[in-house]
């Protein structure tokens, strides 16, 4: 397998995907995609918030379909790319295959305290973080179904990746210079 140099994200809600990747892409002056956002504005396109598009998408695979075509496209033609998204590691196995791990309660409390409009207006935000901890659960066990039967994947079981970082031990900043060091190290080996 020959390596390219695209980084691929995953991880749980909370994780810090989006803040990852986007810095991981700014230290490296690499272009930053989020499969996410893609996602969220196609199923808002379809008047649906986020865990109606994931329940959707478990019977109708229209929206994935169109984000799983885009990262195959990217995966071909791009390189100097950090990529947010729970599946591009599948559709790019010569990327760099990062995985964000934390507790879903860590993760809902992260979540609460950092919320914006447009997640408030995509998705159902409860205001306790048990009960968003266990939104959340629902969330990852009904993407986990639908990874499932799609591409018969699962994108949390951890070998699939060449780091995992568990970010509730460590800050952003520690975060992502873990990622870039692997990285580089990888590039190299």
């Amino acid at each position: 397998m020959s390596k390219k140099s695209i980084i691929t994200i995953a991880g749980k809600p909370g994780s810090g995907k989006s803040t990852t990747s986007k810095a991981v892409a700014a230290q490296l002056s690499y272009r930053h995609f989020s499969s996410g956002d893609l996602f969220r504005a196609i199923a808002k396109e379809k008047g649906l918030d986020v865990k109606s598009a994931n329940q959707h998408a478990e019977k109708e695979s229209s929206i994935d379909d169109l984000v799983d075509s885009k990262l195959q496209q990217m995966g071909k033609t791009e390189s100097d790319i950090v990529i947010d998204s729970r599946t591009a590691w599948h559709w790019m196995p010569d990327s760099f295959k990062v995985y964000l791990d934390l507790n879903l309660e860590t993760a809902a409390d992260r979540i609460l305290n950092s919320l914006d409009r447009g997640h408030e207006a995509n998705e159902y935000i409860p205001e306790s973080v048990q009960e968003y901890a266990k939104e959340l659960a629902e969330r990852l066990e009904s993407e986990a179904k639908r990874y499932k039967k799609l591409y018969g994947i699962n994108p949390y079981d951890l070998s699939n990746y060449d780091l995992v970082v568990d970010t509730s031990s460590y800050t952003i900043d520690e975060t992502v210079d873990k990622v870039i060091s692997a990285f580089k190290s990888w590039l190299t080996s």
